[in-house]
């Protein structure tokens, strides 16, 4: 399965999923090494926030997305287009794809979103 992973400097996991348009794209399964196979650096009209939902998108193709923080926004979005979208304390992209897996991703710290606002959940205003 493909799971991608939001990091905007390709070495750690991001928040901000709505935002975010970089991701490291990993295939992964149980027993064995997530390998990653592609990173996106996606133009800022393809992130989450700022795309026609009407178009196809890059992360069509993965079955989940991780990040640090999303706001319901995101994770409504990403449902929409059949894609689970997941938030973490984890911070490095590899251990949070083996934990997804494996069921034991650990959820983000309560200060790093603010999903009950609604919006992205930055405390940006949108």
């Amino acid at each position: 399965m493909l799971i991608a992973v939001a990091s905007q400097n390709f070495r750690t996991v991001t928040g901000h999923a709505g935002k975010s348009r970089r991701f490291m794209v990993f295939d992964a399964a149980h027993g064995r090494t997530p390998r990653e196979v592609q990173r996106l650096d996606l133009p800022k009209e393809q992130s989450i926030h700022e795309f026609d939902e009407r178009a196809p998108h890059p992360l069509d193709r993965v079955e989940a997305v991780i990040a640090g923080s999303a706001g319901a926004g995101f994770i409504a979005r990403m449902a929409a287009r059949g894609v689970r979208a997941i938030t973490t304390a984890e911070t490095d992209p590899v251990a949070a794809v083996k934990a997804y897996i494996a069921g034991t991703l650990p959820p983000p710290a309560p200060d790093d979103h603010d999903e009950a606002e609604g919006g992205c959940g930055c405390h940006c205003g949108h």
